[in-house]
């Protein structure tokens, strides 16, 4: 897989320099590439308690990306996923300590263990006053003797910066530190694995499956399990986590693996905030990417209890961009719409002619979903389709509460739903064109008459115009043919829609930015739509 990066060799040194370079000075690294990679605060004077963390790369922003006021001292950064060297840790440790001495906090794998370990222990024959934590915050296997350190090492960051930012002594840093790993329980899901620069991906995750309890390092879960969607696969985590979590408040930190969009991470965190399992979470840190696993598909949760000293520290200000501060989980809260927003609702009717005209139209629009998606990939973003589905389904759904026997009511409320229901510029336009219509009926002009003043009216407003490789080149042939009966309609619009097939620029839509060698041989989906529209109500018809 193509990635950004120039060389595997020099992959974290240009990431370490890319990140120094935007820190605004506020960072930088000690000379000794390329096997010393430490960045320091350069605001640093040593009269506090320092706090130096680090590990293998691949997690960013962990652990550089959290180097400054009231959090880290220093990062000391190994390869992607490989432990660094113990000279290095021994280089940030004299780098940032002074009297007042330095706290090592160090994730629970053995080559982190053994090297900042060895390193603390040189650097007390300096006469350095050295403690270090062990953080093994994962709850994926619980019969391994030695739980591995997660993004819950995050919390540990966060609540001893901020005891180290205040003046605390090394002694209560450390205490605090180790009664908040002793807290805490973290365990992470993903739907794929990462991609290890320079080698080859690990496809061990099938469709339609997701793994839980999986390391940062891509290391297998627990178990693989069947994938249903987001809420299920929260409830999943929320289980194994019920049993670390006493009575009181709690605070989870949601944590992004590294490619899990935004999107999907709010989505997660709506799982969680309307989970009944998270009744004790009342506060949570993200969602955001904080001890990620290069590009893994993923997410974790780390869950901590939320005292009013640990509150304290989490909830802190820091100048780190990376860090998305501590907020309160709560319901969502919900304002009325302003006033002239909500429609006047009409007074339903019933007419069962036009109702089955209109669940028809329904019908044919969302039988031409995937058709319609498909013609639309190779122009726009392939969801004509779904747009017009949805938009006919939310329609059909709300027959009973339309004007069907007052054709002008009738046709703005059509508009009305329209604009609420239907994504896009569509939802706009259409809307317009039936709001028009209605309003050219309510002055007393016949219906195709009526449609037309509609269509002239999304021409003025939209700005596209029989030629512009749009919906207009099928529906202003149709309208036009309409009063000559719905078969002179459909075919005018199947005329118009293949026809679009040929003009090789659009003048409107999104269309307009696609190449013309993406466009020439397809209809326009819109146009498309159109036609199929025209062409069913008179097959319908003549049923």
């Amino acid at each position: 897989m193509a990635q950004f990066i120039n060389d595997k060799e020099t992959l974290v040194t240009d990431a370490i320099d890319g990140l120094l370079a935007a820190s605004g000075g506020r960072l930088h690294r000690l000379d000794g590439y390329p096997h010393i990679k430490v960045v320091c605060r350069s605001d640093w004077d040593k009269s506090r308690v320092a706090l130096i963390s680090g590990g293998g790369s691949g997690h960013e922003p962990a652990h550089a990306g959290f180097v400054g006021e009231g959090m880290l001292t220093a990062a000391v950064c190994g390869e992607v996923f490989a432990s660094p060297s113990v000279d290095a840790v021994l280089a940030g440790i004299l780098a940032v300590t002074g009297e007042a001495g330095c706290l090592l906090i160090v994730k629970n794998y053995t080559g982190d263990r053994l090297n900042f370990g060895l390193a603390a222990e040189r650097a007390r024959a300096y006469g350095l006053k050295v403690s270090m934590v062990v953080v093994d915050d994962d709850i994926a296997l619980p019969d391994l003797p030695q739980a591995r350190g997660v993004a819950g090492t995050l919390f540990v960051h966060k609540v001893a910066g901020a005891l180290a930012e205040d003046g605390a002594d090394l002694d209560a840093i450390t205490t605090t530190a180790e009664q908040i790993i002793g807290q805490m329980a973290s365990i992470g899901k993903s739907l794929d694995t990462c991609t290890v620069p320079g080698s080859a991906r690990e496809d061990r995750i099938a469709p339609g499956k997701a793994e839980l309890g999986l390391g940062i390092h891509g290391e297998a879960g627990v178990e693989q399990v069947d994938f249903s969607g987001a809420t299920r696969a929260m409830e999943m985590v929320l289980d194994k986590l019920a049993p670390h979590m006493s009575d009181g408040p709690h605070v989870a930190l949601l944590n992004n693996l590294g490619s899990t969009t935004p999107l999907e991470m709010s989505v997660l965190t709506h799982a969680l905030a309307t989970s009944e399992k998270a009744k004790a979470i009342t506060a949570i840190i993200g969602p955001a990417p904080l001890m990620t696993s290069l590009d893994m598909h993923g997410f974790s949760v780390s869950v901590l209890p939320l005292t009013e000293d640990t509150k304290a520290g989490l909830e802190r200000p820091v100048p780190l961009c990376d860090w998305p501060g501590l907020s309160s989980l709560g319901t969502v809260d919900v304002k009325p719409l302003p006033d002239g927003l909500s429609p006047i609702q009409p007074i339903p009717s019933d007419h069962p002619a036009t109702r089955s005209l209109i669940e028809t139209c329904c019908d044919l629009l969302i039988a031409a979903e995937t058709d319609l998606n498909t013609l639309d990939a190779k122009s726009g973003d392939g969801d004509t389709g779904s747009t017009l589905a949805t938009a006919a389904r939310a329609l059909k759904g709300a027959m009973d509460r339309m004007p069907l026997a007052d054709l002008t009511q009738l046709f703005r409320a059509v508009g009305n739903e329209l604009s609420q229901t239907m994504g896009g510029s569509s939802g706009v336009i259409l809307a317009i064109f039936f709001g028009a219509t209605g309003d050219a009926c309510a002055n007393g002009k016949p219906t195709p008459e009526a449609l037309r003043a509609g269509l002239k009216r999304i021409s003025e407003v939209g700005g596209a115009e029989i030629g512009d490789r749009t919906m207009i080149d099928a529906l202003h042939p149709a309208l036009d043919a309409l009063s000559q009966g719905v078969d002179a309609a459909a075919h005018a619009a199947r005329t118009g829609a293949n026809g679009t097939a040929q003009m090789t620029r659009a003048k409107a839509g999104r269309a307009s930015y696609v190449p013309e060698e993406n466009l020439i041989g397809h209809n326009d989906p819109g146009a498309e739509a159109v036609a199929r529209l025209f062409e069913g109500l008179a097959a319908a018809l003549k049923d």
